[in-house]
């Protein structure tokens, strides 16, 4: 099985994005038998998406993995759902929205079809906290997921998606002494585990 794995660039001036690093370590590599394509994204709402429907179209993947950073969560968090609004601070290249929706005449939210009870529950067993997120939020973590799973309904395609957040890493933490942080290699081994499930 192909698993096309997602993350993000550096955004709101920190100096890195753990997704980044954790999509470039586990690109072509395989996990339980299914082959990781990593795609990082930049931070920009008029980009982003198409990039990821694009990859999407190229690389005919069975799953669709996003990750994207929750700094000041501690623990992993699948997405729950996905809502049809665009919001929040600047993204990198200066857009800015004030609550429009991300597609005219879309569906409100879209569920994901991960299998996220099953991420917590394995997660928790390997002793890497997690836990069920009902907001994926309005910035470009919620776009994309929103994104994608429109895609995939308007085009009957048989993949499934979702988004899960994970904490900051400890190179973010070093500046910022209340920001909750994790090692890599416990973000990356987290990734591997919700893969191995797939």
């Amino acid at each position: 099985m192909n698993v096309l794995l997602t993350g993000f660039e550096a955004f709101l001036g920190m100096e890195s994005n753990p997704t980044e690093i954790i999509v470039r370590q586990l690109d072509g590599s395989t996990v339980a038998g299914n082959t990781i394509i990593g795609k990082v994204l930049p931070v920009d709402f008029t980009q982003s998406a198409g990039i990821l429907l694009d990859a999407i179209k190229e690389h005919e993947p069975d799953v669709v993995l996003s990750l994207g950073l929750a700094a000041g969560r501690n623990r992993i968090t699948p997405e729950r759902i996905a809502i049809n609004c665009m919001d929040g601070e600047p993204d990198n290249a200066g857009n800015r929205y004030d609550g429009q929706k991300i597609i005219e005449d879309a569906p409100d939210a879209y569920f994901s079809t991960l299998p996220i009870k099953e991420f917590e529950m394995e997660l928790r067993k390997q002793s890497l906290p997690a836990g069920i997120s009902n907001t994926a939020g309005t910035y470009l973590c919620n776009q994309i997921m929103y994104a994608a799973r429109h895609h995939i309904e308007t085009h009957q395609l048989k993949i499934r998606s979702g988004f899960v957040h994970i904490p900051a890493h400890h190179g973010l933490a070093l500046n910022n002494k209340k920001l909750p942080s994790w090692s890599v290699g416990d973000l990356v081994e987290s990734v591997r585990v919700m893969v191995g499930i797939l």
